[in-house]
């Protein structure tokens, strides 16, 4: 019997890893094909590190989640099997993913620029895009989930900037996560911070509410100036060639 179990647990291990492995092969392929596969393995190592920075918060508070999984042209995600029990401890997940793959993205550019390789620094480019466009203050996005600690009602403000941006850089995945989010704009929009549940939820500390603000801020400052410096760097270095 015990050995029968062990298998079991041992085959589910397995599962993930396959649906982990087979999804990112399956993107791999997708984005070689249009990009070539140096350029395509770089971004999927990004979008891999970003997930593993909630995987890795997740972990340090106790919650259970899933191993990424990889959709071409939509990105990856994990399931969270526990859901946070306060808006601080959702926002600390959420605060992972962009937090580690910034690091990822800055150290691709550093080895770019060491290297003087125009590959490495549009690797870079497209991590620093990616985190960044997750820091809209909008749900389901990672910057949503952050913002919320401080009162749902950002997303409010999210919303017209996702609108900006689908006018401004039209696309199907924009599309979809407007679509995505429209429950939770209109959960924003009818949020009442006396009810029980929401003060139980979001009852969080002024100063834990300003240390994340403070930490959103800076984190999508930085991430903007970089977005804008890299791009910039590689129009220069195109229009040049």
């Amino acid at each position: 019997m015990k050995a029968l179990l062990l298998l079991l647990l041992s085959g589910a291990k397995l599962g993930k890893i396959a649906v982990t492995g087979g999804s990112m092969l399956l993107s791999l392929a997708v984005y070689a094909a249009l990009w070539g596969w140096r350029f395509a393995a770089g971004f999927i190592a990004l979008l891999f590190v970003h997930e593993m920075g909630h995987v890795i918060a997740a972990q340090q508070r106790g919650l259970k989640v899933s191993a990424p999984t990889f959709v071409p042209f939509v990105g990856a995600w994990i399931t969270m099997k526990q859901q946070p029990v306060d808006a601080e401890t959702e926002a600390y997940v959420a605060m992972g993913g962009p937090f580690l793959g910034t690091v990822g993205a800055l150290a691709i550019y550093l080895w770019g620029r060491s290297e003087d390789s125009n590959l490495l620094l549009a690797i870079s480019y497209s991590g620093l895009f990616l985190n960044l466009f997750n820091l809209l203050p909008v749900s389901p996005l990672d910057g949503g989930r952050i913002t919320a600690v401080i009162s749902p009602r950002i997303w409010l403000l999210g919303a017209p900037m996702m609108f900006a941006l689908m006018l401004y850089r039209p696309s199907p995945v924009l599309l979809m996560i407007g679509i995505i989010s429209i429950p939770q704009l209109i959960k924003a929009w009818n949020y009442d911070p006396s009810a029980p549940e929401n003060f139980a939820y979001y009852a969080v500390p002024l100063k834990t509410k300003f240390e994340y603000g403070g930490l959103y801020l800076a984190l999508a400052a930085l991430l903007g100036m970089m977005t804008f410096d890299v791009h910039e760097m590689l129009s220069g270095l195109s229009h040049h060639g």
